[in-house]
């Protein structure tokens, strides 16, 4: 019997105002593989029967984007992790990237568990899932995180997801992001200083794709008065997707990249409650005491 490198497949389906809405989940990651609002394609699909291409997708968790030569040090104590990054001497995106989540669904709802053990370099326990929801314009995605653990837990959590409007040429969507700040980084992906966005940088005022390379991580993200953080990608008939991020989310990476299969451009937009290398530099990291539950949610909404 031959298994699927993502897993299982879970499909959601709901009824919405412009339409069907539909989505599909990968178990390994517990990754967002497909997203759909009347017809029109939101997320980036990759073959069935292939791996998750540039961590699409996928929950990132405790730690998104990397750790300096997977080394950290934190009130006085020193792990080394598992270097999972070796290209760049790093270790990415969290421990559960290739874990199988438990699961369990609903038509229109799933929620994916996954453990974290005490292992190499994080000795502590984390009880994790995630819930995606359909909504009438989209989904939404709740992360709970409980330390399950005998002592305080440092955590930090993100997203990988990759997006587009139906057939439209990812390069010719104009993304509009909220971030006044945007992270220097080094030849191995890890910052090194925080600048003020400025006419390069600042995506506020909304940069096509096709006449940009991106792998920037922004924060001092500008917020409504909602709370939410809102990313827009813009098709040129007028069609928008908009990515919001509570106020868990601090910080954000918009990367873009011409490896995704079948896509001559793809882009991710990821949500990330900490900078990378957030175990060293303390920022954006969170530190859970025994029993305690942090309850965090982003989404995607679609107008057309």
């Amino acid at each position: 019997m031959r298994i699927d490198p993502t897993g299982e497949q879970v499909l959601l389906r709901a009824e919405g105002g412009r339409g069907e809405v539909s989505a599909q989940i990968a178990q390994v990651g517990a990754s967002l593989r497909a997203l759909t609002v009347g017809g029109v394609d939101l997320v980036a699909r990759y073959p069935e029967g292939a791996r998750t291409p540039s961590a699409s997708g996928i929950v990132l968790v405790p730690w998104p984007n990397r750790i300096r030569d997977g080394r950290w040090t934190q009130r006085g104590r020193t792990e080394q992790l598992a270097i999972s990054e070796p290209k760049y001497g790093n270790a990415s995106h969290g421990l559960l990237r290739y874990a199988s989540y438990g699961i369990e669904a609903a038509c229109a709802e799933a929620t994916l568990s996954g453990v974290i053990h005490p292992q190499t370099g994080y000795p502590f326990t984390l009880a994790t899932s995630v819930t995606y929801a359909l909504v009438e314009d989209g989904i939404e995605v709740t992360h709970r995180i409980v330390n399950a653990g005998a002592e305080d837990a440092p955590v930090a959590v993100g997203a990988h997801p990759f997006f587009c409007i139906g057939d439209v040429d990812v390069a010719d969507l104009t993304i509009t992001a909220p971030g006044t700040s945007w992270f220097e980084t080094d030849e191995r992906m890890l910052p090194v200083a925080e600048h003020e966005v400025d006419a390069v940088t600042d995506l506020r005022p909304g940069v096509r794709l096709g006449d940009v390379s991106l792998d920037r991580a922004y924060g001092g993200l500008t917020r409504g008065v909602d709370g939410m953080a809102r990313t827009v990608l813009a098709a040129p008939d007028g069609r928008t997707l908009t990515v919001w991020q509570d106020e868990s989310f601090e910080f954000g990476v918009v990367f873009t990249t011409t490896q995704y299969p079948g896509r001559d451009l793809a882009v991710a937009v990821e949500p990330m409650t900490a900078p990378a290398d957030a175990f060293n530099s303390g920022r954006g990291l969170r530190w859970l005491a025994p029993d305690e539950e942090w309850v965090l949610r982003w989404g995607v909404s679609y107008s057309g």
